[in-house]
């Protein structure tokens, strides 16, 4: 999921079609422990609709990362991987029918197109007040598993309710794709092999443990699984049984959901207890823009001496509770305070703008207002002039990792080094003015 991820499916599913700003590093889970094996329940028919393996060539390059070898003997390594780690000569046999490679997978995967579309825009859609009022329903439908997760392991119902509905609108679009082909075929694509080797494991372990058939692992063309986008191996690590049948079922059952989606949270992502995780707020004109960085945390006590209150202008609490300023869309677009449960949401996805709504969709949920839109429309660059000031960032000597257009953290930092170099307010927002003063010309609109 999220971490290891992002990027693989940016553009197809619902959520990822708008997220340009961050690329994912991969994290480790922690190791959560294994259960006993529940029954295995008969397999189950693939639900209509679901498309069935077909198997096609990989291209001449697919082998290259391994010697050269073919699929079917790569296929063969990988299940005696799979033995070694455990799965049962059952659960491979089960599975064999779907191991099969689609090279359509592998061309998806590296045909990936990333919009840049800003934060108010994605927020607008993916935080509609229609999303957030079916996340209070479903509060009030599975008030008991929610309040169970909330006591277990400290994630409110809202945090929960949010990922929930971006990552699938509540279970209505969890993808398509079977999930074996999908994992093989991109464990024998070089780009992320190792990974997808090890996703590949883990699908076959839930099988094993008797949570899902083959049949019914079907999700996203990038492997996700169920209504929170699980990849296999969180969903072997963090899923529970909510509901008592035996099975951790992320599909349809609700209460699993719930309770596996709060435990990835408090476990894998390290949630604190009790503790906010964004706030919207109101920044003065004056503000020294150099704090404004997630990097940066200070008490509350000193944004109030920094003029930072409440939306409507009440003080912020007078106490020590550290907080980083987030401004997503620069000095004149929305601002947040975000807390240390903020580090949640960027380890969930490292997409700026998606974990940004994701906090501020939970808070709309909690019962927050509406967050103030910019008195005047915010000015993005165009995709090429972002690309082209990457470059000019990269033979200034800073690394912003791939020139692609896509506003990264890395590509961040070095926008706002170059601002204070130039004396513009360091927001991290690349400008036309800074990329006009990169280019070595005159600023917009002086007069030569």
């Amino acid at each position: 999921m999220r971490t290891s991820s992002f990027g693989i499916r940016v553009a197809i599913t619902t959520i990822a079609a708008s997220l340009a700003f961050l690329s994912a590093a991969p994290a480790q889970p922690a190791p959560a422990p294994v259960r006993p094996a529940a029954t295995a329940k008969p397999a189950a028919r693939r639900p209509p609709g679901i498309p069935t393996q077909t198997a096609t060539a990989p291209s001449p390059r697919a082998a290259s990362c391994h010697n050269g070898e073919s699929f079917d003997r790569f296929l063969t390594g990988l299940k005696a991987q799979a033995a070694t780690a455990g799965v049962s000569q059952r659960a491979l046999a089960e599975a064999s029918p779907d191991l099969v490679y689609d090279q359509g997978i592998v061309n998806r995967d590296r045909g990936q197109r990333v919009f840049g579309q800003v934060f108010t825009q994605f927020a607008a859609r993916m935080a509609a007040v229609y999303r957030m009022q079916q996340g209070q329903a479903r509060i009030k439908t599975y008030a008991a598993a929610f309040a169970r997760a909330e006591k277990e392991y400290g994630v409110p119902p809202a945090v929960i309710a949010a990922f929930w509905g971006l990552e699938s609108d509540f279970g209505a679009n969890m993808g398509n794709q079977p999930t074996l082909r999908s994992l093989v075929s991109l464990a024998y694509d070089c780009r992320r092999s190792e990974m997808f080797q090890n996703e590949t494991i883990a699908a076959l372990k839930i099988i094993d443990r008797g949570d899902l058939s083959p049949a019914e692992m079907v999700g996203s063309w990038a492997g996700e699984l169920g209504q929170t986008q699980f990849l296999p191996t969180h969903y072997f690590n963090y899923a529970v049984d909510y509901d008592g049948d035996g099975r951790r079922n992320l599909l349809s059952s609700a209460p699993d959901v719930i309770g596996s989606t709060a435990n990835y949270i408090a476990n894998g992502l390290k949630w604190r207890r009790g503790e906010p995780w964004l706030q919207e707020v109101r920044v003065p004109q004056n503000l020294p823009w150099e704090q404004a960085d997630l990097t940066i945390k200070l008490p509350r006590s000193k944004w109030t001496q920094l003029g930072v209150t409440y939306p409507d202008g009440k003080a912020l609490p007078n106490d020590d509770m550290p907080s980083s300023l987030l401004l997503p869309m620069g000095r004149t677009g929305p601002a947040f305070l975000a807390y240390a449960n903020f580090a949640a949401y960027t380890e969930w996805n490292n997409s700026l703008i998606y974990s940004t709504t994701a906090g501020y969709l939970a808070t709309r949920i909690a019962g927050a207002a509406p967050m103030r839109q910019p008195s005047a429309p915010v000015v993005q660059l165009p995709f090429n002039e972002i690309r082209e000031l990457q470059q000019l960032l990269v033979r200034a000597g800073f690394t912003v990792g791939k020139v692609d257009g896509v506003l990264g953290q890395q590509s961040r930092t070095a926008v706002k080094t170059m601002q204070v170099k130039y004396g513009l307010p360091a927001d991290s927002w690349p400008t036309a003015e800074l990329l006009a003063r990169m280019r070595g010309g005159p600023r917009p609109g002086a007069m030569n």
